[in-house]
């Protein structure tokens, strides 16, 4: 009820009173006339976001900024409807309560990130936001030009691209608490005028927020953060090519995290979920080389030829205390650890023939090429006499996909809108998973408990058959059908899972009010979502394993809302999300008896003798038959800043934003103490003094110092960041 009620009072305020919520950076400071036009690029135009068909949220880098987004698990807190879990070394992301709620490497993402134009892995997504050009989230299945893997939607993240107009940029500088020290910048240079460079860095480094009071002195969710890019751009007449080279290097120290509530080790906990109590080292260290280039050549007649290729090489090195604890209750040993190097390289190509707009019917053709490769390998200790198991998995995924998309004028001001795909996947695996290697029990080479070798094929053809009517110049109605999937993959030779496929059926409004003092986006949903992929206990193996375990339906309504009158601005999102997932038959893990191997299903009659074979009846349980994971059913943001002119070329602004993510399940079994994660609502501030080409700015984040749990991972919980603030300095050149 009161999730409800602080809903509609943030939209009665957004719709009461006059932001600025544009794609492209202001060069300059906005004026007080009027909102500045939204231009999105998703379907590979430049569009304004009022005529795009397409439930999305677009925000410039000076958006992200005044809204707090620092990086992708902050979009959550800007965009309606979108959810981010924390889960250690993944994020699970879904827009709409479909996305990906898997921690396997066969598993693909459900929502498309992109970072200019390039497909990113699952990995390494956690790296800080720096000279971004623009945000654009797109809600729902992106079936036809995104394609596959983007089931609940897609994110762009478009960085700052060089330009031959003069040489420009910024450098930027703060301090905050926990010691907080960041540095970024970026300087465009033209060589010609054909040919320009801009090259931006970031670095950022924090203390932790936690104390561990283990032995190791860990120093667990601190950060060192280093960043660069390099973007070339070359012009001459009607072609361009456009390429860009960043490298990432972050460390944190290891997660964060301490045991559930009512879980084995729980009586770790200290009564400050700030102090951890950690015996073993931890270590979190990602580094990440990707590169992008962008071809486009204008023909006579008006046709785009496009290409854009990439390749992305990921590596990620994590030590885990797993249970969390320095002791452990009888029965139990408090040495849980695990040792874990994972890489993954893509290698990426699209094509598009692109239509001019100034007929009646426009279009686009294209066709995709994408290779991963995954390297996992995993060592955990239990204090078990076969000590270690050794996961080792090499997935080796291609997929391919060609397209069409059509816009037919059948009247004046009513369109047709019509795109087919057809996508392929294809995955191979290595693997194996053995205990015991080194150990006297098995000797040097260990004993081979499971051959992961597996192979997987699909496909299929998703699409979008849409009405598009311009009511009058200020108006835009729309309604669709479209179809999204996922691909399936392998566990093993023995286990495979299939695709997940969702249609999705929609209808929204997109209008310009007041003289374009005021514009809004809103629509209403209904989904029908199929084959759920989750992590669950094979009992024909007893090995764990991806399935698909559930179907769902998914409805909600969502409203966006920009105003500004004035130096006043107001923007805002609401999202209403009601799921339903069938209920189903698992094996509860949690009440197993802690075992390195379980082996198969005994046949009926035989008691259980693992690993030769086990008896997982007595572990049945119903599950499901409730919301769709990782789904709030509410979720809203709302941002105010007052621009004051305060002296000659001096601007002060005051701005305060307040998001709300609510409460969502991260487990099929529904327990509310260990699979349930509370509502969040958080405040931010900014004061932000701009002379000329400075800005002074102050800082909050969380002020009110809500503690929340961002996320699980196994029977741990992590938890987001404290109360922050700071001061800020930056000059534009």
């Amino acid at each position: 009820m009161k999730s409800k009620l602080l809903a509609t009072v943030a939209v009665a305020a957004c719709t009461a009173l006059p932001t600025i919520a544009g794609a492209q950076a202001p060069a300059e400071p906005a004026s007080f006339d009027g909102l500045e036009e939204i231009v999105v690029t998703a379907q590979r135009r430049s569009e304004n976001l009022q005529s795009v068909p397409i439930a999305a949220t677009a925000l410039s880098g000076d958006a992200l900024e005044d809204k707090g987004v620092e990086r992708l698990a902050d979009l959550q807190f800007a965009a309606p409807s979108l959810s981010i879990t924390d889960q250690g070394l993944t994020q699970s992301v879904n827009i709409r309560g479909i996305g990906i709620a898997s921690g396997s490497p066969a598993v693909a993402n459900g929502v498309a990130t992109y970072i200019d134009g390039v497909f990113q892995p699952p990995i390494l997504t956690t790296s800080s936001f720096y000279d971004i050009q623009n945000v654009e989230v797109l809600r729902g299945p992106q079936g036809t030009l995104v394609g596959s893997n983007s089931t609940g939607g897609a994110i762009f993240i478009n960085t700052q691209s060089p330009s031959t107009d003069r040489v420009k940029g910024y450098a930027q500088a703060s301090y905050g608490t926990y010691d907080e020290v960041t540095g970024q910048g970026a300087v465009n240079v033209p060589v010609s005028d054909t040919l320009a460079v801009r090259v931006a860095g970031n670095y950022r480094k924090r203390d932790s927020y936690y104390d561990d009071v283990g032995s190791f002195n860990n120093k667990p969710d601190s950060l060192n953060e280093k960043a660069g890019r390099v973007g070339v751009k070359w012009e001459p007449g009607s072609f361009q090519a456009l390429g860009k080279i960043e490298l990432i290097d972050k460390e944190t120290g290891g997660y964060a995290y301490r045991p559930i509530a009512s879980t084995t080790f729980a009586s770790n906990r200290r009564a400050d979920f700030r102090e951890l109590t950690y015996n073993a080292p931890t270590k979190n260290h990602e580094r990440a080389f990707l590169a992008s280039l962008e071809l486009r050549q204008e023909f006579d007649n008006g046709l785009t030829l496009r290409s854009v290729s990439g390749f992305t090489n990921k590596r990620i090195n994590n030590l885990y205390d797993t249970d969390a604890a320095i002791t452990a209750p009888a029965g139990e040993s408090a040495t849980q650890t695990q040792d874990q190097y994972v890489r993954e390289r893509q290698w990426s190509q699209e094509f598009n023939l692109i239509s001019p707009t100034d007929g009646v019917f426009d279009w686009i053709l294209g066709g995709y090429y994408q290779r991963n490769k995954i390297d996992v390998d995993i060592q955990t200790r239990s204090g078990s006499p076969v000590d270690p198991t050794d996961i080792n998995q090499y997935p080796d995924k291609v997929t391919t996909g060609v397209f069409a998309q059509g816009n037919y004028e059948l009247a004046s001001s009513l369109e047709l809108q019509a795109g087919l795909r057809y996508s392929h996947f294809k995955a191979e695996q290595e693997g194996s998973v053995v205990i015991g290697a080194g150990s006297a029990i098995f000797g040097p080479a260990g004993l081979q408990v499971a051959d992961l070798k597996g192979s997987h094929q699909d496909g299929r053809v998703t699409g979008k058959l849409g009405l598009n009517w311009q009511a009058d110049d200020e108006t835009m109605v729309y309604a669709f059908a479209a179809r999204g999937y996922k691909p399936g993959g392998s566990n093993s030779a023995v286990s495979e899972f299939g695709p997940e496929t969702v249609w999705d059926y929609e209808a929204g409004v997109k209008s310009t009010l007041l003289d374009g003092h005021l514009r809004t986006q809103a629509g209403i949903f209904y989904m029908n979502y199929k084959g759920f992929q989750f992590d669950a206990r094979d009992t024909s193996t007893g090995q764990s394993g991806v399935f698909n375990i559930a179907n769902a339906t998914i409805k909600g309504a969502e409203l966006q809302v920009q105003a500004r009158s004035g130096g006043f601005s107001v923007d805002g999102g609401l999202a209403y999300v009601d799921s339903k997932l069938d209920k189903l038959t698992l094996v509860n893990t949690r009440t197993l008896p802690s075992l390195s191997q379980y082996g198969p299903q005994c046949p009926a009659g035989t008691a259980s003798n693992p690993p030769v074979c086990f008896d997982f009846r007595p572990y049945l349980t119903t599950a499901g038959g409730g919301d769709n994971l990782f789904s709030p059913k509410w979720s809203y943001n709302l941002g105010v800043q007052y621009e004051l002119d305060v002296g000659p070329d001096m601007v002060l602004t005051p701005r305060l934003n307040y998001a709300y993510v609510g409460p969502r399940w991260t487990n099929l079994l529904y327990t509310p103490t260990l699979d349930y994660l509370k509502a969040r609502g958080l405040l931010s501030a900014q004061l932000t003094l701009a002379m000329g080409d400075w800005t002074l700015e102050a800082y909050g984040s969380n002020l009110a110092d809500k503690d929340y749990v961002s996320g699980q991972s196994g029977n741990n919980e992590l938890y987001g960041a404290p109360r922050e603030y700071g001061v800020r300095a930056s000059v534009r050149f």
